[in-house]
């Protein structure tokens, strides 16, 4: 996967693939119209799990009829918008690379998620690395989250990672981020897991977020 060097994008678009290196940082990179970007140009973005955070569990989702989001998230995702977040998910799915389901499978579910969100998402990282041949892109590794800074030019400590794993919570945390673990799904067995907050459900976590300066 390749990055360009400014910030035309397709909203809601997916960067995808395995490789390993790694996009230089924010203030290194070249914004659209030329020129880096300056400490006072960077945004302030939602990094948010998918499965389990923004729509409910569903084992190795590959069926748009069974994805359902998460009660009131889509309101929430529409404030963030409002207060000048991106909000970006960042998502491990290792069912493509295990041969569960396909990438056009991974893309039909996302096209209903999509939907359902009401175009209130500025883009997606996935990683389809099998756990025990995982790149630095795959969670807990920070290099989805690393990939985004510099395409969007993201301030990433006044950034949040949401999720419901220890996974989500220690990628947010090796890229820099403040974190919050939502009690969705996995997120009442990860209790332990070093978040700076923990909430009952991602929309809970959007209204922190929006709050802490």
């Amino acid at each position: 996967m390749s990055f360009t060097t400014n910030n035309h994008h397709t909203p809601g678009e997916t960067f995808g693939g395995t490789h390993n290196s790694l996009i230089p940082a924010p203030a290194q990179m070249s914004p659209q119209g030329g020129g880096t970007f300056t400490f006072n140009s960077l945004k302030k973005a939602l990094f948010l799990d998918r499965d389990g955070t923004l729509m409910e569990e569903v084992d190795h989702c590959h069926d748009p009829e069974k994805v359902k989001v998460i009660s009131g998230v889509t309101a929430a995702l529409q404030r963030a918008r409002l207060a000048g977040w991106l909000n970006i998910i960042i998502t491990n799915q290792s069912g493509i690379g295990r041969g569960y389901f396909t990438e056009k499978e991974f893309h039909a579910v996302q096209e209903e998620l999509l939907d359902q969100l009401e175009g209130c998402i500025d883009a997606t990282y996935m990683a389809s690395d099998l756990p025990d041949h995982a790149s630095p892109r795959r969670k807990p590794g920070p290099g989805m989250i690393l990939e985004a800074a510099a395409q969007f030019g993201i301030d990433l400590p006044a950034s949040f990672m949401i999720g419901d794993r220890a996974s989500d919570i220690g990628c947010g945390k090796a890229a820099g981020c403040r974190t919050i673990l939502v009690l969705t799904s996995y997120g009442k067995n990860h209790r332990d897991c070093g978040a700076d907050f923990i909430v009952k459900d991602v929309t809970e976590a959007i209204e922190l977020a929006l709050l802490c300066k």
